[in-house]
């Protein structure tokens, strides 16, 4: 990873909930993916994916934080400095 504050167990965590939200392979899914574009989610599947996101990491996205977040690499180093 080039991105110090972003680290790879974070990473894949994000990209195993996005996988199992999308019903998409985790492999199949990089951290420059745009969720709606790319990969393709709904508006129900982003609120979804951003509710089990901050159960997981005991945090809370603000929805003008939350509008910003169109990677998945974006997903997963906010969450990394939310953490810190």
């Amino acid at each position: 990873m080039h991105n110090r504050c972003m680290s790879t167990e974070n990473l894949s965590k994000v990209v195993d909930v996005i996988s199992k939200q999308l019903g998409k392979n985790p492999e199949d899914i990089k951290s420059t993916d745009r969720i709606v574009e790319e990969l393709n989610a709904d508006s129900l599947d982003v609120i979804e994916m951003l509710m089990t996101l901050e159960e997981e990491y005991g945090v809370s996205i603000p929805d003008d934080v939350a509008s910003e977040l169109k990677t998945v690499g974006s997903i997963a180093e906010y969450l990394s400095k939310q953490k810190q």
